[in-house]
């Protein structure tokens, strides 16, 4: 594995030389101009964002980094996602993908990167593929429901993500689950200068047809709606037409109805709507300030859409009911309190719907709670966030990467201590920050912020969000990660960035100060129960699911959990969950606040290195070693490596690893051998071995192609010697047989000269003694004319029956006078097989096949002979209701009739109809034409029939067939030759084996798990239309008496 010869600057910062934050950024800066965008640190991948497309992704990639191991190819996250996808499915280690970063530094192409890499990898086939696609197309409708442009960023995610892809054990996807957080809804009814609302409602806009707009009572025009920011109503690069018909192909995809999708795009258009409907100050008859509708338009519209009554709406909206345990009390609120009530609405609505969408994503991609899984985790969420306004969303968000920081602490620094302190390891303490403490500040649950929130929005009295700053200057004043003005003016400092309504944090990134305005409203998160009461009356599927607090048979008085706690919950719940899988981390860095190509901001970058704790990571990394791995499959992969541990090893693996480092000659610092595992400090140590294997290897594949190449030519060599002698020897056989034939005619005709010479001698002698046969053989030649053409006037009729023929005048003509006869009687059969058509061919086929299976066997086959086999004995052709019968069976019946079937228990017999076809044997109930039975050919293995006059048969079918398991049928059929010799050839042409026909009087027939054995005799009176009687015989015997 050698270092790569066209690498840009340092591809690991651990071997960075010198280390500092200048040099660190320098290295990131060469790689980035030179579209270097992936640095490792170890096997931590840093990726920068680029803001443009690059030659390096798709399937040529994939293969490529699928082939190689973590360090030998350029730093990729295909490499990363490759690692945790090997180590998922070889060691069977659930995994998890920590993509951390600014808003605009890539993490959600990242997370795209790693499922497209697994979805690629990962196996074949119709089912596998349509999990995959469905994963695959979660991703924009999520986006277009969760992302928005911001000042950052074009695609914003404005939520968090975490979905757990679920593997079954050949590492195939079975589906996943998905997770979401802290859904920035208050962007639905406000949003700062040049940035957009989330880009469903744009898409929708612009991609719906006038159809749809018109049945969701839409105008496409955006300046039109109160809720969009119409200033930043275009992205560039972004068509949201095409995105909307994308978003509904997904929905499709992942097994949205049409009329699910149609409810959604009006729960839509419902927000949209409701930022148009206007208030304004109204006078109550006592003169009590209160608000009203300015336009009963909009809230007709909206009632219109979703089937609510105006009136109710109006109600909702600018009046409150206060319910207590005695007394209901309802209030009229202010332009401003019900103007908080819209908007209120609007981003419940939306919350609740994005969170039903993605609840119904995870319906249609879980897996099933039966099945066996791995799991691999991607958590693509916001990161840390310092703005010159920090909320109460900056703040959870804040205090979840501070949760992310601390997962990152325990599970690589402090594991990376401990690991060596159990192998035994000397190991050189590396200070850190350890953020445990600034997790406490925050969510300890009796003196942490956000235990005071709650306790502060849950008080009864005068709340405030002074009063909430007030508790935590007095409970966290001497907390030394903890600021405000009230604890700087204690200890006399003057910070005049420091506001009265501020505190300020000491994260592990850096100070943080947080405005405490609205903390307790968007704490509370409260939506009036008038309104909830309102939505649940809709007419609205999905709408009135949204609100299940509204059905009046629900009614709690009970405060929901805030949302802080909520937040707080969640975030335990994912850290449960981290803490459960090998972590792999991608830190995503953003280069420039401009969005483009080619621009490094150092000051930028460093704040971003600080707050992902980069430095700090190498320094870890480069104090300790850089590769371990356990004495086992280090022996296993570098054997080769040495003449005492290849091919077979069978001493101890640590002795084995040591022989190979002993033969290798490296340095010893280099080295540490642990309890269970060997240490390597230096990569370039580790690629240096992987040099001697990768040159080992080549030595072994050339000793192997040269043993296979002897073995080949010595082969081939002996193939052709063999040839060489095999024609050699033909050569010389057929020369000497060319000899000895030249040979034999010269002494054959040698010889004929001479018996012609004696011949001729003696010819004058002998003459008279050689009239005699001449006279008999002129004699014999005469009656023999005379005999044939006597046979040829007396010839008998060609008809084919007629079995006539005239007798030889001579005995010595007996043997040619029954050859002609064979011959006349062939020549006649095969000119009335000429005039027959195929459909006489084959009846006289089936009449051939019944007498070989039947002929002296059954007693009822010479009655089966002069009759015509029909097939159709119950009318199967002309009535369509029993044609039903057939299903969805291909091919012609081949016989259709009324059996009866033996009940193998008890002996009684039941009406069945038996249709034959070319590929089953059906049986149906006879009154209700539903079928009983379906049975393969291939399933029949064997029929047992009784040589007397009756009808009774047995089917034979094997066990590993789906019918075998219910045991053997025993049927009764009045034309038991023709059926038993239709089912022989149907078996024949569709299995090619003859299927065996056992006569015999006495047979087994299984019965589930047991057998019954069948006796059939010969009762008093038998023959002629023969009747049967079945009668039980102890448990497993069954007597049929013939009559």
């Amino acid at each position: 594995m050698p270092l790569l010869e066209d690498s840009v600057g340092v591809e690991d910062l651990v071997l960075l030389e010198p280390l500092g934050q200048e040099s660190l950024l320098k290295n990131l800066q060469i790689r980035y101009e030179k579209n270097e965008i992936y640095t490792y640190i170890g096997n931590v991948v840093i990726s920068v964002n680029p803001y443009q497309q690059l030659p390096i992704y798709g399937p040529e990639f994939i293969a490529k980094y699928r082939d190689y191991t973590f360090y030998e190819l350029k730093p990729h996250i295909y490499a990363l996602a490759n690692v945790a996808y090997q180590s998922l499915k070889d060691q069977e280690r659930d995994q998890c993908i920590l993509i951390t970063g600014e808003s605009g530094a890539g993490k959600t192409e990242a997370s795209k990167l790693v499922m497209s890499y697994v979805a690629a990898v990962c196996g074949k086939g119709e089912q596998v593929n349509s999990v995959k696609e469905q994963l695959l197309q979660s991703n924009p409708v999520l986006e277009a429901f969760g992302n928005a442009k911001t000042i950052r960023n074009n695609n914003s995610s404005r939520f968090g993500k975490y979905m757990d892809i679920e593997f079954d054990f050949k590492g195939c996807p079975l589906g996943g689950v998905i997770t979401n957080y802290l859904l920035e809804k208050s962007r639905v009814v406000k949003q700062l200068k040049r940035e957009r609302n989330f880009h469903i409602f744009y898409q929708l806009l612009a991609g719906a047809d006038a159809q749809l707009l018109k049945a969701l009572k839409l105008e496409r025009e955006t300046s039109l709606y109160a809720y969009l920011n119409w200033e930043a109503s275009r992205v560039d690069g972004m068509d949201d037409a095409s995105n909307f018909r994308a978003v509904q192909s997904a929905m499709t995809v992942i097994g949205f109805s049409d009329e699910e999708i149609r409810q959604v795009l009006e729960v839509t258009a419902l927000v949209l709507k409701l930022g148009n409907v206007e208030l304004s100050d109204e006078f109550q008859a006592n003169s009590i300030l209160a608000s009203g509708i300015h336009d009963g338009r909009g809230v007709q519209e909206i009632g219109e859409l979703v089937g609510l009554s105006s009136e109710e709406l109006e109600r909702a909206l600018h009046s409150r009911t206060v319910e207590t345990t005695k007394e209901k009390v309802v209030t009229a609120l202010t332009i401003i309190q019900a103007q908080y009530a819209r908007d209120a609405l609007a981003k419940n609505i939306y919350s609740r719907l994005f969170n039903w969408i993605v609840h119904r994503i995870n319906e249609s991609i879980k897996v099933g709670a039966g099945e066996k899984k791995k799991v691999m985790g991607v958590l693509d969420i916001y990161g840390f966030e310092i703005l010159q306004d920090n909320s109460f969303e900056q703040f959870v968000i804040n205090y979840c990467n501070e949760k992310l920081q601390q997962v990152f602490i325990e599970m690589t620094l402090k594991e990376e201590q401990e690991e060596y302190k159990r192998e035994g390891i000397p190991w050189t303490k590396v200070e850190y920050f350890d953020n445990s403490i600034i997790c406490d500040l925050i969510e300890h649950n009796q003196r942490g912020i956000l235990a005071m929130l709650d306790e502060e929005c849950l008080r009864p009295g005068v709340v405030s969000d002074s009063t909430f700053l007030a508790k935590l200057n007095q409970l966290f004043s001497q907390h030394e990660h903890y600021e405000s003005k009230v604890t700087q003016n204690a200890q006399h400092q003057y910070d005049h960035t420091m506001g009265l309504s501020c505190f300020r944090i000491c994260h592990y990134a850096g100070k943080v100060t947080y405005n405490v305005t609205s903390f307790i409203d968007k704490n509370n998160d409260l939506l009036y129960r008038d309104l909830s009461q309102a939505m649940w009356k809709a007419q609205h599927p999905l709408l009135q699911s949204l609100f299940p607090e509204g059905d009046p048979k629900q009614v709690s008085l009970k405060r929901p959990p805030t949302a802080g706690a909520q937040f707080k919950n969640s975030v335990a719940i994912l850290m449960k969950n981290l803490y459960s899988k090998n972590p792999n981390y991608i830190r995503c860095i953003k280069p420039n606040e401009h969005q483009q190509h080619g621009q490094f901001s150092s000051e930028l970058v460093a704040n971003q290195a600080l707050y992902l704790g980069l430095l700090e990571n190498v320094r870890v990394r480069r104090a300790g070693y850089a590769y371990r791995q356990g004495y086992g499959p280090f022996l296993e992969r570098y054997r080769m490596l040495s003449r005492s541990t290849w091919p077979h090893w069978k001493e101890g693996a640590r002795e084995g690893v040591e022989k190979i480092i002993g033969e290798l000659s490296v340095a010893s610092e280099e080295l540490a051998f642990g309890k269970t595992k060997i240490f390597i400090r230096n990569p370039k140590t580790l690629f240096y071995v992987e040099e001697q294997r990768r040159l080992r290897l080549q030595q072994l594949a050339t000793l192997i192609q040269k043993t296979y190449r002897g073995w080949r030519c010595r082969t081939s060599y002996q193939l052709m010697r063999k040839s060489q002698i095999l024609i050699s020897s033909w050569f010389r056989g057929n020369m000497q047989k060319k000899r000895y034939g030249k040979v034999r005619a010269s002494v054959l005709l040698i010889q004929a000269f001479v018996r012609g010479w004696k011949v001729r001698k003696n010819y004058r002698k002998y003459f008279r003694s050689g009239a005699a046969h001449t006279l008999a053989d002129f004699i014999y030649r005469s009656i023999t004319q005379k005999f044939l053409l006597g046979l040829k006037n007396s010839l008998p009729s060609i008809t084919i029956l007629d079995n006539k023929w005239p007798t030889a005048p001579y005995k010595c003509f007996d043997a040619a006078n029954q050859e002609l006869r064979r011959l006349f009687h062939q020549w006649k059969c095969k000119k009335f097989r000429d005039q027959l058509s195929p459909e006489q061919v084959q009846v006289l086929k089936e009449k051939l096949c019944a007498s070989e299976l039947f002929k002296g066997k059954k007693a009822s086959y010479p009655q089966s002979v002069p009759v015509q086999f029909r097939g159709d004995y119950i009318g199967l052709q002309g009535n369509p209701k029993l044609q039903k019968l057939k299903g969805g069976e291909k091919g012609p019946v081949l016989m259709a009739e009324t059996v009866k079937k033996v009940n193998r228990g008890n002996g009684k017999t039941s009406s069945r109809i038996l249709l034959l076809t070319k590929e089953h044997v059906i049986l149906t109930d006879a009154k209700k034409s539903q079928a009983k039975a379906v049975i393969g050919l291939d399933s029949v293995a064997e029929v047992s029939v009784t040589s007397l006059s009756d009808g009774l048969f047995s089917l034979h079918l094997t066990e590993m067939s789906s019918m075998g398991s219910k045991g053997d049928f025993l049927l009764i059929s009045d034309h038991v030759v023709e059926l038993l010799t239709k089912m022989y050839r149907a078996v024949l042409d569709a299995t090619q084996r003859e299927l065996p026909v056992t006569v015999t009087e006495k047979f087994s027939v299984r019965f589930k798990e047991s057998s019954v054995a069948v006796k059939v005799i010969q009762g008093p009176g038998g023959g002629g239309n023969s009747k049967l009687s079945c009668k039980k015989k102890g448990s497993h015997g069954l007597e049929v008496t013939v009559k």
